[in-house]
């Protein structure tokens, strides 16, 4: 008798086990879909056998998920909707050398792809109508074989290749600038030239940050922070705002813009002065 003909498949509760050995810490989703299972979300996120064990024996059919950043991974979501999908920008960005550097790949049940690149303290960012998103800090994504359900699709995340690491981390800020249309990036900016013209370009940067849809308001607000860090603006509290007016909470938005200020800060040191460069996170 054939012994593979057999031996069961690995469940779901084997896997999640799989990737806490490996040193990935995972918790787990409702069967078929993304929302946790545990109370505090992707924080819960463990490597504990014991744990998982006791998750996975309560919903064996419950998905897999990890946090996104440093010290796991960032993931680069190309995704695929009625209403589009992110081959196209995808496609461009790869032209332009912006996407190398991954280490896994993986074929989401909407017929998307994840790209995994070494885990970075960079922000979630989301390109709404081009569909690519970034999970980094604060993120989190499905593994396989976790599995994806709705209307239109009924398939699991399958692993379709793997790169030897340690792999290079996705810039993902050279990706927003190149994907972006120049005029929605030129409009800003002659905004804030004119607003920096009268000395201050805190209002245009906090119209900019309040307009941001859900998945990109960490990634705005720090981007406008660090554009009012540079020009020497002192009171950040608009910023913060507006931010909490997008829908992030106060202590998110006051986080990232404390974050930008450092980034600022850091850049702006000379170079006698500036601390080493830590080495890129080794691949799991």
């Amino acid at each position: 008798m054939n012994d593979a003909a057999t031996t069961p498949a690995p469940t779901l509760r084997d896997r999640a086990l799989a990737y806490a050995a490996a040193g990935i810490a995972v918790f787990p989703c409702v069967p078929g879909g993304k929302t946790p299972l545990t109370a505090n979300g992707f924080y819960d996120a463990t490597t504990d056998a014991d744990r998982i064990h006791r998750w996975w024996s309560m919903r064996p059919s419950a998905n897999i998920a990890t946090p996104t950043g440093a010290p796991g991974f960032d993931v680069l979501d190309v995704d695929v909707r009625p209403d589009g999908n992110g081959w196209h920008a995808f496609h461009r960005a790869q032209a332009a050398g912006l996407v190398d550097g991954w280490v896994r790949a993986v074929l989401t049940p909407s017929g998307g792809l994840h790209l995994h690149y070494p885990g970075t303290d960079q922000h979630n960012g989301s390109l709404r109508g081009l569909h690519v998103d970034f999970r980094a800090t604060g993120g989190y994504v499905l593994l396989p074989p976790s599995f994806g359900q709705t209307k239109a699709y009924s398939r699991d995340y399958q692993l379709i290749a793997t790169r030897p690491g340690p792999g290079r981390p996705l810039d993902w800020s050279a990706v927003v600038d190149l994907l972006t249309p120049v005029t929605v990036r030129g409009g800003l900016r002659q905004g804030i030239a004119r607003q920096r013209e009268g000395g201050d370009p805190t209002p245009a940067l906090a119209a900019h940050v309040a307009r941001q849809p859900e998945g990109n308001r960490d990634n705005a607000l720090f981007w406008a922070a660090c554009r009012a860090a540079e020009a020497g603006v002192q009171d950040f509290e608009p910023l913060v705002t507006a931010a909490v007016s997008a829908g992030l909470s106060e202590r998110e938005a006051a986080r990232t813009v404390l974050s930008a200020q450092r980034t600022v800060g850091e850049a702006a040191r000379p170079a006698s002065e500036a601390r080493p460069v830590p080495a890129a996170p080794a691949r799991l």
